[in-house]
């Protein structure tokens, strides 16, 4: 997989937001805190939101749709207990940052809407 575009900028404060879903949102599994911080949330807004990306909460994104808080995505990934092998089936793209997150920590991973 190639990394996607990003900033210095954008990497601290993937940085800080993964520091808060450890210490504030009680997340422990390293492997979901490194997907989140692999994921460059901000490209999944549009350009004129996007000081709101690495926020913990969910942001409108149009259609009547919201982009999930970081700590919900975080939370529903580490109860999955996903492992390298595994084949996932996501229903429900949205934004696609779930499905992003998710194809970091599995092998295959398919996202239907």
């Amino acid at each position: 997989m190639q990394p996607l575009p990003d900033s210095y900028r954008h990497r601290g404060q993937r940085r800080a937001l993964v520091t808060l879903l450890r210490e504030q949102r009680n997340i422990r599994d390293e492997r979901v805190l490194a997907a989140i911080n692999a994921v460059p949330r901000h490209l999944f807004f549009e350009p004129a939101f996007e000081a709101h990306a690495y926020h913990d909460k969910a942001f409108p994104i149009g259609e009547g749709q919201t982009i999930s808080q970081p700590s919900t995505v975080a939370y529903q990934t580490e109860l999955l207990g996903i492992r390298p092998g595994q084949r996932l089936l996501e229903v429900g793209t949205g934004s696609g940052y779930q499905f992003a997150v998710l194809c970091q920590l599995a092998d295959n991973v398919q996202s239907i809407e």
